[in-house]
């Protein structure tokens, strides 16, 4: 897996080898041991504790280190009731902002602030993780912060510079991020990271964290920010919405949504980004619920801090670094995509009547690349 430079080795019992290398998977030779050998290894590994969670729950987290080898997250699962494993490498140093291909000036301006709520959203593999890792480090190397992490399970390593940065992992440290989040409040905290927001007694923490004058840094697997939104106030019951969002609007400072796509040449992989600043406007249409709405904000991108999927796709195919096909399977609007490509705005062809174009598909392809 190191070797091939793989980012997550998957292994199921009497099954194939297999890593994944720039997000597309590749079988190795051999097979995996059986079920006994393989769980023997995983009690040993995983430990009593973490076992008796796999038994009962079906699926379990924990951490690896291995000499000469690296740092690993493990999550070992059941299939067809045998078990399985998964682990992912995990970088050796905290990443700087700078080498992500991200926002970085903007995701800097977040880090630096002193309250609020930032959240980093895409799906399982996307990068989250290593964007808020990157956003710590920033802080670490310019301010000093008391920076407290609640992790399932911890992951990169920090070394301290200007910051002291207390890392506590679930089940070990804690047992879980609600109650992690309860004690964290008394522990000095400057900055608080908490590894996923699963539930409403997280949410509601989380905001109570930030309005108290903290800095709360999380993530949620969602696609964009109108979902992000979305998928926090159904934790709630309906009759809370109102006031979910009237705390979002007064708290939430930024949502960065993210996810890879297959660089230009077939090496390596690419973020694709949308990122959402919070403004007196965006506060306004959060508190009014018209998460529908900011979409259009963001596609519009009128103000600073205010970055669509679509423009930051257009730049990468402008720019060589990613594949056109790759750029449409990665848009939410692959439609105007294509026209933003074109040089034309889709709302340009609708008030000249224009035919719409067709969708992205072959013949999509075949006329853009024609011109």
């Amino acid at each position: 897996m190191v070797n091939s430079g793989a980012s997550d080795l998957i292994l199921r019992a009497s099954g194939r080898p297999s890593v994944r290398v720039d997000g597309r998977i590749r079988f190795l030779p051999g097979s995996v041991p059986g079920p006994g050998p393989l769980l023997e290894v995983l009690e040993g590994v995983m430990g009593s504790e973490r076992m008796r969670i796999w038994r009962e729950c079906g699926s379990v987290d924990a951490a690896l280190d291995l000499d000469g080898l690296g740092r690993f997250r493990l999550n070992a699962y059941k299939q067809m009731g045998e078990p399985a494993v998964v682990l992912r490498r995990i970088a050796d140093e905290a990443p700087k902002l700078e080498e992500l291909n991200l926002p970085s000036e903007a995701l800097g301006e977040l880090a630096a602030r002193r309250r609020g709520l930032v959240l980093v959203t895409g799906v399982a593999g996307s990068g989250k993780s290593t964007t808020l890792a990157a956003m710590i480090q920033h802080q670490n190397e310019r301010v000093e912060r008391h920076v407290i992490t609640m992790e399932d399970p911890v992951e990169l390593l920090f070394q301290e510079e200007r910051c002291v940065i207390s890392q506590r992992e679930i089940g070990t440290d804690c047992a879980g991020f609600h109650e992690g989040l309860r004690h964290a409040l008394r522990q000095s905290p400057d900055v608080i990271l908490i590894g996923e927001m699963r539930d409403s007694e997280t949410v509601t923490s989380a905001l109570d964290a930030s309005e108290t004058g903290h800095l709360v840094m999380s993530t949620l697997h969602t696609v964009n920010a109108p979902q992000t939104v979305d998928r926090i106030l159904s934790f709630f019951p309906a009759t809370q919405h109102e006031q979910v969002r009237m705390r979002l609007a007064d708290n939430l400072a930024g949502i960065l949504s993210q996810r890879l796509v297959p660089a230009a040449g077939g090496k390596g992989q690419l973020p694709a980004y949308e990122l959402l600043v919070s403004s007196p406007q965006v506060r306004e249409l959060l508190a009014e619920g018209e998460t529908a709405e900011l979409a259009r904000v963001i596609e519009r991108g009128e103000e600073r801090g205010r970055v669509s999927f679509n423009r930051c796709l257009r730049d990468l195919v402008a720019q060589g670094r990613v594949e056109l096909p790759e750029a449409l399977a990665a848009s939410d609007r692959p439609d105007e995509l294509v026209l933003a490509l074109r040089g034309i705005t889709s709302s340009h062809v609708r008030s000249s009547h224009a035919p719409r174009p067709p969708r992205p598909g072959r013949d999509g392809l075949r006329m853009l690349g024609g011109e």
